[in-house]
């Protein structure tokens, strides 16, 4: 096969006519020509870290939609999945993603569970740990999220970052607001990466003492706008990621967004490429060709350089998207799941404390983390109720492995006006967390969640329901991606429209709800948690 376009030569930072012949799937020769070309050729583009359980769709569902946007290849945490079902959760990642024709690289997650303070499906030991690091299908340990874990010594965590070492392979981080002697103990013991920094000042500070700075777009935690500053002066250890997409927003872009963005803000083309694709080759050892002859023919054609208009996806050599047509596979699947939780009554989404002030979790639009605010709330009947004006919610955590009660608390900064929503997406453990107006509409909605084994539902006052049901591991639909997405899409205006919601994306935020190792309070299924001193907290205030 022979392509003649415009060759966007990253390594030598130039853009000249080309004829690019492909042989048994690799560049043979990369020849210049003395002729005018109308399209341009570059490597393809790279997401750096993601979760592909966040986009609800299975690996070979998320590459037919990632690849319409000239992604070609990312590198995966199978993190969510293993807090379910472990190393079996592992494998059919690895194997569905296989199948599908597109390039995905998958690491060892080593915080299963994120913490010993909430319950979830499976453990990650050391041994399960080794013996995903000991494949060639696993390239680097996951995120070690439990960095005060690392900083402490905890041996566990030690144990897992002395085998990536032993096997040679990259060591992720994850870090939020971690800066001074506990970032440089952080660092030394092996950490590279950080995709949690959200101010300018905190990247800075983890470049300049060597780590890697990933820059992430997802669809509930934005820091482009703080980070892309970085880039002049630290492009060469930067990256782009989304770590966290619904499938509403990877329909309308993925890395392709950051770099359009980047352009339109001024940086350098080759610069804002290289963080695209070069950089994270390099960094995770991925096998992917970066347009040089002897390398695998993974590149785009595009019609221009500033809206990267695509045309067509090359990997090893097969064309992979021509002409809005996708040509990868759709593999057979078979249902994965563990669920074990009844259906519960209104009842159970009461809190009966009575505390002068309450502790109640303040939700941050397009950020991970809370803050944490005391108000004080009336009692009605002997329950503590909302306070729907000041936009004071109940929340909850449903635990889906074992039949027990929920945790119960407040929630600021959803906007609801009336209803609740709920979901099995629920970082890191994937209970059922819930925000709602009252206790019946909560119950409406964990147990719509609960009847299908997983999903994301809402409801509205007249018990008007909306459901997306997630038959794998309560995390993803083995569906189309674009009717999931669609689908999703209904749900996520239902919510903002009917319910009044005021976040960008409520579900996205919602799953974050009960992530213990994001300050500063959170909620997980035993009970409220201090982030910050790493212990659980009464819900009284005084």
């Amino acid at each position: 096969m022979k392509i003649e376009a415009n060759l966007v030569d990253i390594h030598n930072q130039t853009i000249y006519p080309a004829e690019v012949t492909i042989k048994e799937h690799k560049i043979h020769s990369i020849k210049k020509i003395d002729k005018e070309c109308d399209s341009y050729i570059l490597p393809g583009f790279i997401d750096a870290h993601i979760h592909i359980e966040s986009s609800m769709l299975i690996p070979s569902e998320f590459a037919k939609i990632a690849i319409k946007h000239g992604t070609i290849a990312t590198v995966s945490d199978p993190h969510e999945i293993a807090n379910v079902l472990g190393v079996s959760g592992v494998e059919f990642m690895l194997q569905n993603a296989k199948e599908s024709g597109f390039k995905f690289y998958f690491g060892a997650s080593p915080c299963v569970p994120a913490t010993p303070f909430e319950t979830n499906g499976a453990t990650l030991s050391p041994t399960e740990i080794k013996e995903l690091l000991k494949r060639d299908d696993i390239y680097y340990l996951s995120e070690v999220m439990n960095f005060p874990g690392v900083i402490a010594g905890d041996a566990d965590m030690l144990a897992k970052i002395a085998l990536a070492k032993k096997y040679n392979k990259p060591i992720d981080g994850h870090s939020p607001a971690l800066r001074g002697k506990d970032l440089q103990t952080y660092i030394d013991a092996g950490i590279t990466t950080d995709h949690e920094a959200f101010t300018y000042e905190e990247a800075q500070e983890k470049l300049q003492k060597g780590m890697k700075i990933q820059i992430r777009e997802g669809s509930a935690a934005k820091n482009y706008e703080a980070l892309h500053p970085l880039i002049d002066e630290h492009y060469q250890n930067m990256m782009f990621c989304s770590d966290d997409k619904h499938p509403n927003d990877l329909v309308k872009g993925h890395i392709n967004q950051l770099i359009i963005r980047a352009l339109q803000d001024g940086h350098d083309l080759y610069k804002v490429l290289q963080m695209a694709s070069l950089n994270p080759v390099k960094h995770y050892n991925l096998d992917i060709g970066l347009l040089r002859e002897g390398e695998s023919a993974d590149f785009i054609e595009v019609k221009d350089l500033k809206e990267f208009t695509l045309l067509r996806s090359f990997i090893d050599g097969e064309i992979l998207f021509e002409n809005k047509q996708i040509f990868l596979n759709t593999p057979q699947v078979k249902d994965i799941n563990k669920f074990n939780t009844t259906k519960k009554s209104p009842q159970d989404f009461q809190l009966h404390d009575n505390c002068r002030e309450y502790k109640v979790i303040d939700a941050i639009d397009g950020q991970l983390i809370t803050k944490e605010e005391h108000q004080k709330l009336q009692i009605l009947h002997g329950a503590v109720v909302c306070d729907i004006q000041k936009d004071i919610l109940l929340i909850s955590v449903t635990n889906r492995y074992e039949d027990v009660a929920p945790a119960l608390s407040f929630i600021h900064g959803f906007g609801l006006k009336e209803g609740a929503i709920a979901s099995s997406v629920a970082h890191d453990s994937h209970n059922i967390v819930a925000v709602g107006c009252d206790a019946k509409s909560l119950a409406l909605a964990v147990n719509a969640v609960i009847a299908s084994k997983g999903g994301i539902a809402a409801v509205d006052a007249n018990e008007k329901l909306l459901h997306l049901p997630l038959e794998i591991a309560g995390l993803m639909s083995k569906e189309d991606g674009n009717i999931i997405a669609q689908e999703y899409e209904n749900i996520d205006r239902f919510v903002k429209n009917d319910l009044q919601s005021k976040l960008n994306a409520p579900f996205m935020t919602l799953s974050f709800m009960a992530l213990l190792v994001i300050p500063d309070l959170k909620l997980s299924d035993k009970g409220l948690f201090d982030t910050n001193g790493f212990h659980f907290t009464q819900e009284c205030a005084l």
